[in-house]
């Protein structure tokens, strides 16, 4: 009876120790899977702010090529791309709009702006007669992009919006248009 006891004690000593190597095998598991995430997280995280800084740098390139095209025709000529029609002063302020509308698609693409807001700023942006103007210049040049971009996309919505804005004889500038719902 005795050795019966100790063969049993020997049997649950035995068992509790497999449970808890056990349990610290688990733990020690979850933490290296916990530590994994951690770091996957931290890559998307530094991806993401390598990303935002290479759309900022993008952003003050643009600007900067294009003032350039703005204070001298003869470098203008490189990206003109408008009807030869087009009087060079014109063609300075549609360079102009390029960079205010470039502006507003940079801030969409950094994230600073979610699609709502980006519609809210079009419509502001594209009250102005000149600018709507400037985005009927343009249209060769949307018509390159692939069709499933969100630089298309968002071209789209825009030119939805310019129609409703000259289909508009609201005084209420800010209530034409249907705003994306997301």
């Amino acid at each position: 009876m005795a050795t019966r006891k100790t063969a049993a004690g020997r049997l649950g000593f035995a068992t509790v120790g497999l449970l808890a190597t056990a349990g610290l095998t688990l733990a020690a598991g979850r933490r290296r899977l916990e530590t994994e995430q951690l770091q996957v997280r931290r890559l998307e995280l530094e991806e993401l702010a390598a990303r935002r800084r290479a759309l900022a740098h993008q952003q003050r390139m643009h600007w900067e090529l294009l003032s350039r095209a703005i204070d001298d025709p003869s470098l203008a000529a490189v990206i003109d791309t408008y009807d030869a029609n087009i009087p060079e002063a014109k063609r300075r302020q549609y360079f102009y709009a390029n960079a205010w509308y470039i502006n507003l698609y940079h801030l969409y693409r950094a994230g600073i702006l979610d699609q709502k807001e980006f519609y809210g700023h079009a419509r502001e942006l594209f009250q102005n007669p000149l600018m709507r103007e400037y985005w009927e210049a343009s249209k060769g040049q949307r018509a390159t992009l692939k069709a499933s971009s969100d630089e298309a996309r968002l071209g789209r919505m825009v030119d939805a919006l310019v129609k409703e804005i000259e289909e508009s004889d609201a005084d209420e500038w800010w209530v034409v248009g249907n705003p994306p719902t997301d």
